[in-house]
């Protein structure tokens, strides 16, 4: 069994590239699992409590309710709720900065989103480079050989050559499903984050 050691050594520096890829990926990966565990991304039962406080007129007791939940969501209706307790802001300048924190909040989930995507699509063509060039140094090993041609020299390069390609969309298979999944969970955030701050803006602004 070949070692993944002497793959390298085979695919050459595409190969290496590649490596750096599916390094890049696992900590990628394991940063956005981390980061959304630790923000409890899929956590929503307290906006509720604190929509509820809000309507009453309880402002402060709005926030209370957000006070210990570590997710995006909750801090966002937090500032909302701040925004909207300043009486010097207009309810128009109110709206636009609620509307910025959302977004911000949307952009700062999505890091590190657009290097898996584009990892996931880049390795597949890094692979196939490096069976191009694998395949042009089996022909020339061929041209080489001369009369003394063997089979073994041919079906020896080509499956090196291969070998890159493989390597590719193995990395590019996961990354690309990783991402989709990552961007979901965005999603649902951004849906719960619209819904929330809608319902907020219609309901009667608490000043003080």
């Amino acid at each position: 069994m070949t070692s993944p050691l002497a793959w390298l050594q085979l695919g050459g520096p595409v190969m290496a590239v590649l490596a750096i890829m599916s390094v890049a990926v696992v900590t990628l990966s394991i940063i956005k699992l981390w980061e959304f565990s630790e923000q409890r991304l899929s956590s929503r039962e307290f906006v509720d409590r604190s929509l509820q406080a809000w309507e009453g007129g309880q402002g402060d007791q709005a926030l209370v309710a957000l006070a210990d939940s570590p997710s995006p969501l909750a801090a966002v209706l937090r500032d909302a709720i701040r925004i909207l307790q300043d009486a010097r802001l207009s309810p128009g300048h109110a709206r636009e900065r609620i509307e910025r924190l959302g977004v911000e909040a949307l952009q700062k989930a999505r890091t590190h989103l657009r290097t898996l995507d584009l990892i996931g699509g880049l390795a597949p063509l890094v692979g196939l480079l490096g069976t191009v060039l694998g395949m042009i140094e089996a022909f020339q090993a061929l041209q080489a050989a001369g009369d003394r041609v063997e089979p073994s020299i041919l079906s020896g390069g080509i499956w090196q050559a291969l070998l890159t390609t493989a390597v590719g969309l193995g990395i590019a298979i996961p990354t690309v499903a990783l991402a989709s999944y990552f961007e979901r969970r965005v999603e649902a955030l951004q849906q719960a984050m619209e819904s929330a701050l809608t319902r907020l803006l219609t309901l009667p602004r608490v000043t003080g």
